[in-house]
């Protein structure tokens, strides 16, 4: 899970300019300070409440914790950047969800996904699986794991978002910026299109 307290160290770095100026304000200045104060404090409790779930939807993509992390400081540092403004975002889960997965595809881009499906398929079996079956049950993991990787872009996207279980049709929809019977298509496809390999495979 998402450090909560590595997400409040960089609020706290990047507030800390901001605490400098109200120290050297003028009175009239005092009201602004203020509110400024409890803008900071929105995002906090921001922090607390989403950083869990951006985690996750920064891991669905990424299937690193180091990776997912980063992720997650970074949705909050853009926050910030935009405090003044949030008032005026009307579907605040949405929102952030959306940043977290634009910020794990831009990451995505400089990984191989080889790189890192060994380790993730090895961290999905139990530990109280026996050795021999825990390899097994690795290699099929990373059987699933490419085949999803071999889908079309949009059909991957749509399966990995999904595969939570935390979001609905519509805000998949608005993440992805489509509709939710188009969300609703695409994860059609996907599934038979995900099926279809893996029976392959599994016949060969």
């Amino acid at each position: 899970m998402a450090s909560v307290e590595g997400c409040s160290l960089a609020l706290s770095s990047i507030e800390s300019a901001g605490i400098e100026d109200a120290e050297g304000a003028s009175a009239a200045a005092v009201p602004g300070a203020r509110a400024q104060a409890a803008v900071s404090a929105d995002v906090a409790a921001l922090v607390e409440t989403y950083s869990a779930l951006l985690f996750r939807v920064a891991h669905s993509l990424l299937r690193s914790r180091a990776e997912a992390e980063d992720v997650v400081q970074d949705v909050f540092v853009r926050v910030l950047e935009h405090r003044l403004r949030l008032q005026d975002v009307r579907e605040m889960r949405v929102w952030l969800v959306r940043i977290a997965w634009n910020l794990a595809i831009d990451r995505r881009r400089s990984i191989r996904p080889e790189q890192l499906d060994e380790e993730f398929a090895a961290r999905l079996v139990s530990a109280s699986v026996p050795a021999d079956r825990a390899i097994a049950e690795a290699a099929r993991m990373r059987q699933v794991l490419g085949a999803i990787e071999r889908l079309p872009g949009r059909e991957r996207e749509a399966m990995l978002l999904s595969a939570m279980d935390e979001l609905s049709t519509a805000e998949i929809g608005a993440v992805l910026g489509r509709s939710e019977s188009s969300v609703r298509a695409l994860l059609f496809r996907a599934r038979a299109r995900l099926r279809k390999r893996l029976e392959s495979r599994g016949g060969a």
